[in-house]
């Protein structure tokens, strides 16, 4: 069961990407050919509107495809000079044909996507991973209404450890670290995360109206694992309403984009590497535990860990879509913005090459993921 709902939570979230590519390639006028479900072979599609809406076997990714100015070469038998009749006998080297999902012949560039305005397209690309942060912010806000929100107030602070040293008190909110405001306890532990292994932490906390800076370094004591700060949380989480559901919900998505850029930097600053992150099959096997472990303590629990798990891979794919990084949305993104710039477009094969390179490297690391994926199941 807990593979099922990892597929669906997936699904869902891919869904949404491409249909946020969908709804603004149709708001521009540029035709899709196929928006589908999955890779591989089609299990099934019908045609709606000029558009082939397809399911394909392996239940992961989807695609948008629309309409590209290159149109697709076929060989046919003619000779190397034939004629087209427009009205007068007119000599033709090279014959191109585009037809539709319904198969009727059209004009190669008429609909299609490079032959619209360069903002016209950014809009296009960018909207898939704005999409994603879209959802991520409907899914927190549903989170915050139900069971609202983990105020930053301090509920018990811990001997021995730099917070008690610094005069920091149980009661006392916490509403700024390293001058950044915050407004969720989970941006503290965060904090404390990104510097368990050493660094100092300046925290603003507020007293009876009276806001107070002190500077903490995180500290392992006896038992310890990993360097801490020495304050806990207060039990429970507050309410709030429709508008607090709203702001509320925003904070939590400005969370876990923070949290996905602060683990990138880990990856890159080496604190983690290529056997930390997960795939596929490590997504789902995550998704499986994840409901294992959850549906003894009641049907409430399993959903709310659930909805964290799909605010997370939501929120996670909408920014590494946004990051430049070649054959993915955000690499598209450069090269479209170099084009405004510029004012003209770069030779797309150079652009294909680039795309194709990025393919490859992306290709080459999803197997070594899946591998240890498969490794850390054995």
């Amino acid at each position: 069961m807990g593979i099922v709902i990892a597929i669906l939570l997936f699904s869902g979230i891919v869904i949404f990407h491409e249909l946020g590519h969908f709804l603004l390639a149709k708001a521009n006028k540029i035709h899709v050919d196929e928006f589908s479900l999955g890779l591989g072979p089609t299990l099934f599609g019908k045609v709606i509107g000029g558009t082939k809406f397809s399911l394909k076997l392996l239940p992961f990714g989807g695609a948008c495809m629309m309409g590209e100015d290159e149109a697709e070469e076929f060989s046919a038998p003619f000779p190397r000079e034939s004629h087209v009749h427009t009205g007068e006998e007119t000599d033709v080297e090279e014959v191109y044909l585009r037809t539709s999902a319904e198969g009727s012949a059209e004009d190669p560039s008429e609909g299609s996507f490079n032959s619209k305005s360069v903002w016209a397209r950014i809009s296009v690309i960018a909207a898939g991973p704005i999409f994603n942060l879209i959802l991520a912010w409907i899914l927190c806000v549903i989170m915050v209404a139900w069971v609202g929100y983990r105020a930053p107030v301090v509920g018990e602070v811990s001997d021995g450890y730099s917070a008690k040293e610094q005069g920091i008190r149980a009661g006392d909110t916490i509403t700024r670290i390293d001058g950044k405001r915050i407004y969720l306890w989970d941006e503290i532990t965060l904090a404390n995360l990104m510097n368990s292994e050493g660094g100092e932490i300046e925290i603003t906390y507020q007293r009876d109206g009276k806001e107070t800076t002190v500077v903490l370094e995180p500290r392992a004591l006896e038992g310890d694992l990993n360097k801490r700060l020495g304050i806990t949380s207060t039990a429970g989480s507050e309410k709030t309403g429709i508008l607090g559901s709203l702001q509320y919900g925003a904070y939590t998505v400005r969370y876990w984009i923070n949290y996905t850029m602060d683990c990138l930097k880990m990856l890159v600053g080496g604190k983690v590497g290529i056997r930390d992150m997960s795939g596929p099959v490590g997504i789902v096997d995550a998704v499986d535990a994840t409901y294992q472990s959850s549906r003894s303590a009641g049907i409430q629990i399993l959903v709310l860990n659930l909805l964290n798990f799909a605010i997370l891979l939501t929120a996670n794919l909408g920014i590494m879509n946004l990051l430049p990084i070649p054959a993915l949305d955000g690499g598209r993104l450069v090269f479209l913005f170099m084009e405004a710039v510029r004012g003209k477009r770069v030779p797309p094969e150079k652009e294909g090459m680039v795309h194709f390179a990025g393919l490859a490297v992306l290709m080459v690391l999803m197997v070594v993921v899946m591998y240890n994926d498969i490794i850390k199941l054995l």
